[in-house]
């Protein structure tokens, strides 16, 4: 029955319309939603032991269970039809010691997935701490570490989930298993790091290693949308070179001009000095000019950092994204990108061309986790609008993506409803890494309980689109 109770399972057909739309959609971050899609019921458990109870709800109801911490999602994954939405952003929050833990012997900090990358790192500051975790401040831990976690740094300090020390985890059949590693449940390990939403049971808590708090300096290079091509090849070329540095190339009307898109090179370095970004500097070809507005080598901050990303994100707005790996030794990387990189659809869509190398130069071991894929160039495009009549003309300028010779693509920024990933031949991970990801499923949730990927939202594992 429905109730005011933060613990209450509150379903569909037996609570006021209004407040169950409110529960299903509030903390959905894309206004491009389908209200057509209606979960049989929502809880917002505050403990693992209300966790259990949800999932034996759904057991005894025979329909499967969708998990929530909150972030972009752009497919918004947690809103399955017919299925139990538990939501985890009120669990722990009565945890003696606090939802965030930290043990200064180990250096390793605990918390539960709804906590954002930004929340984690205010507490990890205090404690001298830091975690490599999404740049996006308001974006839960459980989504972005499931699906690998492209985080701060990656270039330099591998992904997010490779920080991954164990994870507790309640069962598709309501067991509550604690510190899985690589040493206990191994193969639920294993899938807990780049599975994304096939991961086969609900997460409760995650441990993670930490980093010392870093220094940061930043350089912003502006460009002329004119200089497109030779700015990206300037990055390309110095990428593998300049270390501790993340290095982005943006394309966007939200920087200073509302009519024509900008060219921002940004350097955001992770050292004690500023060195880094005198190197790059040194490199910037003389044929290359800045814009006035260009600034560099400053001091900034991880707040100044994540209210930027606030403003490159905004709530409330229709989004589409898509992404892809470009091959290592494809040629004429600028010339292939420059025809989606400098028409926007709408001022405030953005295209990035985001360096992994030397990271990606490291390659995976598809026996340690899930996470297999990677090359020196990630690209993605963000379209954001606010009305329907802009619907068409986004989603063409998000097809032609589609159409460039790539690797795969990155779960993270996936948007399965609108591209038939499984079925168009898109790759999420390296060789047999799919194929042994549906034997732990199978295993761990044989009746499909948990949903994973878009499918039919029926019972079972086979119409998964994986």
């Amino acid at each position: 029955m429905a109730s005011t109770s933060p613990t209450a399972i509150h379903i569909r057909n037996t609570t006021p319309p209004p407040l169950f739309h409110s529960l299903i959609w509030s903390r959905v971050f894309n206004a491009r939603q389908d209200h057509k899609v209606l979960p049989f019921a929502y809880t917002q458990p505050s403990t693992v032991s209300d966790i259990i109870t949800a999932v034996e709800f759904a057991k005894s109801h025979s329909i499967r269970i969708s998990i929530r911490s909150g972030g972009h999602s752009w497919a918004a994954w947690s809103v399955r039809h017919d299925a139990v939405l538990i939501d985890l952003v009120d669990l722990d929050k009565s945890l003696p010691g606090g939802r965030i833990q930290y043990d200064p012997s180990t250096q390793i900090v605990s918390c539960p997935p709804s906590i954002t990358g930004e929340e984690l790192n205010n507490f990890l500051a205090e404690r001298g701490r830091f975690f490599p975790g999404g740049h996006c401040p308001d974006v839960g831990l459980g989504g972005f570490l499931l699906q690998g976690g492209m985080g701060w740094n990656c270039k330099s300090w591998r992904w997010a989930a490779e920080y991954l020390d164990s994870l507790d985890v309640v069962t598709a059949s309501g067991q509550h298993l604690q510190k899985i590693s690589s040493t206990f449940h191994q193969v639920l390990f294993w899938a807990a790091r780049g599975s994304g939403p096939g991961f086969p049971a609900i997460v409760t808590r995650f441990h993670l290693k930490t980093l010392p708090l870093p220094t940061l300096y930043q350089s912003l290079y502006f460009f002329p949308i004119t200089s497109f091509k030779q700015v990206l090849q300037w990055l390309i070329h110095i990428s593998p070179t300049i270390p501790e540095t993340e290095i982005v190339l943006v394309t966007s009307h939200f920087a200073f001009n509302p009519t024509t898109p900008t060219i921002l090179a940004n350097f955001l370095t992770f050292s004690s000095s500023t060195k880094p970004l005198s190197t790059v500097h040194s490199s910037l070809p003389q044929s290359l000019t800045p814009l006035p507005q260009s600034k560099l080598s400053f001091p900034t901050t991880l707040k100044d950092q994540y209210a930027a990303q606030r403003l490159a994100n905004p709530p409330f707005h229709h989004y589409r994204s898509d992404n892809i790996y470009l091959p290592n030794d494809l040629d004429s990387i600028p010339c292939l990108l420059e025809p989606i990189f400098t028409f926007l659809p709408t001022p405030k869509s953005s295209a990035l061309w985001f360096s992994l190398s030397p990271t990606s130069q490291k390659g995976f071991s598809s026996d340690d986790m899930a996470l297999s894929l990677q090359t020196d160039h990630y690209v993605a495009l963000y379209a954001v609008w606010e009305e329907e009549k802009d619907d068409e003309k986004c989603e063409e300028w998000i097809r032609k993506l589609g159409g460039i010779q790539n690797e795969g693509s990155y779960l993270g920024d996936a948007d399965f409803s609108f591209r038939e990933y499984g079925v168009d031949g898109w790759r999420f991970w390296g060789e047999g890494v799919r194929e042994r990801l549906e034997v732990v499923r199978k295993k761990w949730d044989g009746e499909g309980r948990v949903c994973g990927f878009l499918d039919n939202d029926e019972l079972g594992l086979d119409g998964d689109e994986e």
